[in-house]
C-alpha cells in the first residue's frame, strides 16, 4: 500500500465485521456461532468477525473472518448496519459494520481466534459476547422485513422442494404459522415458482378402444383398478390431492427479477 500523504494525530476508532449466517435444515432456523478462543469473553459465543484490514472493503473483511474462523465459503452478504455504542468493545472504543448471509447447513469448524464453530437453533441460542444478543435481534427484524421483498428464502433450499417445505422455512423465519391452503394460493400467485416434472412418476403404454397407442401414470393406473376392486378407495381427484404435496418447484429468478423491475413484488400472506 502507498504511504499514507495526510495522517492525524487525534485518537480514532477501530473498526470490526460480524456475520450473522442463517442456515435451513427443513424444520429450523440455524444461526452459525463461534466459540471464542481469546479474551475478551474467551469461552462466550459470538457470531464470526474480526478487525478489518487496511485494504479491504467492509464485505472482503466479514468474508475473510467468516471462512478463517468456520471454514464457510460464501460469496454474497448484505449489510444489516453499523452498531457503535461507546463501550461496546472492553478493548478500545471499536465500532462494528454487521452483515447477514444464508448458507445451506454443512460441516463448520473453528479456526483462527474461534475455539469451535456449531450451529445452533435460533430458540437455542445462548447469551452471545459483546452487544451480539442485540445485533442478532435487529438481523431478525431485517430479515423479516427483507423475506417480503426478496428471493430469501430460495436460498435455503435445494433447487427443487416443495410447498411444505417453502412453507416451514417461512414460517420458522417469521415466527408464525400460515394456513397450508392460503400460503399454497399466494405463493403460485406470486409467479416466481415453477411446478417441475417428478422424474420419478412412471408412465405405462397401453392400447386403446381404437386400438391407438395411449400412455397412463402407473399410480393413476393401479388408482383406477383399485377403485374399481374396492369402492373406499380414494379417487383420482382425492389422490392427486394428497400426492400434490409432494409436487416439487423451482424459482423463477427470471420472473422475480422482471416484477422487481417493475416494483410489483412484494410478498404477504
Amino acid at each position: 500500500m502507498s504511504e499514507q500523504k495526510y495522517t492525524y494525530d487525534y485518537p480514532r476508532p477501530a473498526v470490526t465485521t460480524d456475520c450473522v449466517v442463517f442456515g435451513f435444515d427443513g424444520h429450523d432456523l440455524k444461526i452459525l456461532l463461534i466459540e471464542r478462543g481469546i479474551e475478551p469473553y474467551k469461552g462466550c459465543w459470538a457470531f464470526p468477525g474480526g478487525f478489518l484490514e487496511m485494504g479491504e472493503t467492509a464485505e472482503q473483511g466479514a468474508l475473510r473472518e467468516l471462512k478463517e474462523e468456520t471454514g464457510l465459503d460464501l460469496h454474497y452478504i448484505k449489510q444489516v448496519g453499523a452498531f457503535s455504542d461507546v463501550d461496546r468493545d472492553p478493548r478500545t472504543r471499536v465500532i462494528t459494520i454487521a452483515f447477514y448471509a444464508l448458507a445451506k447447513k454443512s460441516e463448520v469448524q473453528g479456526g483462527d481466534d474461534a475455539a469451535k464453530a456449531q450451529w445452533f437453533a435460533l430458540n437455542e441460542v445462548p447469551r452471545l459476547a459483546f452487544d451480539h444478543d442485540y445485533i442478532l435481534r435487529k438481523t431478525m427484524e431485517k430479515l423479516r422485513q427483507d423475506i417480503h421483498f426478496e428471493p430469501i428464502g430460495f436460498g435455503l433450499l435445494d433447487e427443487k422442494f416443495t410447498i411444505p417445505e417453502l412453507q416451514r422455512l417461512y414460517e420458522a423465519i417469521l415466527g408464525v404459522q400460515f394456513d397450508r391452503r392460503n400460503f399454497y394460493k399466494k405463493i403460485l400467485q406470486t409467479g416466481i415458482i415453477d411446478e417441475v416434472e417428478d422424474e420419478t412418476t412412471s408412465r405405462v403404454s397401453y392400447y386403446g378402444e381404437r386400438n391407438e397407442m395411449r400412455s397412463m401414470d402407473i399410480g393413476a393406473l393401479f388408482g383406477k383398478m383399485a377403485k374399481e376392486s374396492h369402492p373406499s378407495y380414494p379417487t383420482r381427484s382425492e389422490d392427486e390431492s394428497r400426492r400434490r404435496k409432494g409436487t416439487r418447484f423451482s424459482f423463477n429468478k427470471q420472473r422475480y427479477d422482471q416484477l422487481k423491475e417493475d416494483n410489483n413484488f412484494r410478498l404477504e400472506f
